[in-house]
């Protein structure tokens, strides 16, 4: 069996770069929910409904791959998905264990376990290049810890970049170049650089937008400085500009993901969140990013457009305040996926700005008013595979 070639050197000296998410894909990734899981407690009977309604507008413009446990979970996850109205062509037959996925179907399953379903922050980050006239893909495998060790384990979790390289390797993809493995040199070993897909924002011309609240807390890489994590975030995303908003919404357990904030829309255009209500928890944190935002130059020091979108009305469970935004958006090809949360007003208004700014993409509502119970929507359960 082929074995899976460690790439040397950083992704950026090899010329790889983090495509902006609005070019064309391949594929989405997803890390399908387990009922032990502790993501969803005591609503995970209604997630898998809510799931199916995003990956049946996926599936309908690409592929879908989705890692499960073993051939019950897989079992499970089709007929969940069948029953949120998924056409059965999309599936081919099921797999044997340890079986390779069906290629011909639309949805595709895999064997790879994981602890939670949140793909975006422990799935593969995918690099692509043009190396001798050829397109060619690189995955960089982060470490992962649950968001500053919060939920243990993550053992499954941390390793599901390198298993999906395992599995490219396997299917000799002639375009897969291999895996990079970011660390940190104090020790002959190296510490693995602990990053999130969420925590992350890309223009797709060299600049990457983040936030000090998350990737400058010490429950994530308290041996880096900011200029060291900068440079990590230019040689492993292949980028040549950080850019850096403040704290994260009211309820984000991530301590601040840029993908619940603000958004590019374009290399130029960033939409960004705001409160109207100033008594609500949200309103200074979002004006003091909204300010920052304005003050953001890009890669070629050029200010951005701006764009201004409202937040929904608050979303409670429990009496649990949860982090629901409408940046938490997903473009695949075609079209980008929006949640909602049954805000007459603002779920059209949202929706009605995202399409005025992206008249190339169908912008398609879907209630994720359950999903966000598990304190993350489309954005963070997913992550796109560029063509």
């Amino acid at each position: 069996m082929p074995q899976l070639r460690e790439l040397t050197g950083t992704p950026l000296s090899h010329g790889f770069t983090f495509p902006a998410e609005w070019s064309r894909q391949e594929a989405t990734w997803f890390s399908w929910p387990r009922p032990e899981g502790i993501s969803f407690p005591g609503k995970y009977h209604t997630v898998p409904a809510n799931i199916a309604l995003f990956i049946r507008e996926i599936a309908a413009r690409q592929t879908v791959h989705i890692n499960v446990p073993n051939e019950n979970y897989e079992r499970l996850a089709r007929e969940q998905l069948i029953a949120g109205g998924i056409p059965k062509k999309h599936f081919g037959p099921q797999t044997a264990y340890e079986a390779r996925p069906n290629r011909k179907s639309r949805i595709q399953f895999h064997y790879i376990k994981s602890n939670e379903s949140w793909c975006r922050d422990h799935g593969p980050a995918f690099l692509t290049r043009t190396h001798k006239g050829k397109k060619q893909l690189a995955i960089v495998d982060w470490g992962f810890n649950a968001w500053g060790g919060k939920y243990p384990p993550f053992d499954s979790d941390d390793a599901v970049p390198t298993r999906i390289a395992d599995e490219f390797v396997a299917e000799k993809r002639a375009d897969f170049a291999g895996i990079f493995y970011p660390k940190h040199p104090p020790t002959k070993t190296g510490v693995p650089v602990i990053m999130e897909g969420g925590a992350v924002e890309f223009n797709g011309k060299g600049t990457v937008l983040t936030t000090e609240s998350c990737l400058l807390n010490k429950n994530r890489n308290p041996q880096l400085t900011k200029s060291q994590l900068e440079d990590f975030l230019k040689d492993y995303y292949g980028q040549s500009h950080v850019c850096w908003l403040g704290d994260g919404i009211v309820g984000d357990d991530t301590d601040g993901h840029i993908d619940d904030l603000a958004r590019f829309l374009d290399p130029h255009t960033i939409v960004v969140a705001l409160e109207i209500n100033r008594r609500d928890a949200n309103f200074k944190i979002l004006k003091e990013n909204y300010k920052r935002v304005q003050e953001l130059r890009d890669q070629d020091g050029e200010p951005f457009n701006i764009v201004e979108i409202p937040m929904p009305g608050i979303v409670e469970h429990d009496g649990q305040r949860l982090p629901a935004t409408y940046l938490n958006f997903l473009f695949i090809n075609g079209a980008v996926l929006v949640p909602t949360f049954r805000d007459k007003k603002n779920d059209k208004l949202a929706l009605a700005i995202l399409q005025q700014h992206l008249p190339k993409h169908k912008v398609v509502g879907v209630d994720s008013t359950e999903l966000i119970w598990g304190l993350g929507s489309i954005h963070c359960l997913s992550q796109q595979q560029p063509a």
